[in-house]
């Protein structure tokens, strides 16, 4: 284990969490951590020449339609489904005076 974990970085790290950690846990957690930061040495050590970066494991694509204008006007079936109407809008109920 390269990476030791100092009690004080534990006690920050649990105040930053707002957690009350026993000794016992403390322990742990540093173990824990400490483990973590050698995984990632690890990885760090690894050759990635030519590997290319990516923001996802699965080859991710806009799905989403294009927006297009189509021109047709539906305000007379959009308006069939208001409780009140009034020279082609909504009537709602006033909010202030």
């Amino acid at each position: 284990m390269n990476n030791v974990i100092s009690d004080e970085t534990i006690e920050y790290v649990g105040i930053l969490a707002k957690l009350e950690l026993s000794d016992e846990e403390k322990e742990a957690a540093k173990s824990d951590m400490g483990r973590m930061l050698d995984y990632i040495d690890m990885l760090g050590e690894l050759d990635t020449d030519g590997v290319e970066p990516m923001s996802h494991a699965f080859p991710v694509q806009n799905v989403f339609r294009e927006d297009e204008v189509t021109g047709i006007d539906m305000r007379d079936k959009i308006l069939a489904n208001a409780p009140e109407e009034q020279d082609g809008m909504f009537v709602v109920p006033k909010t202030f005076d």
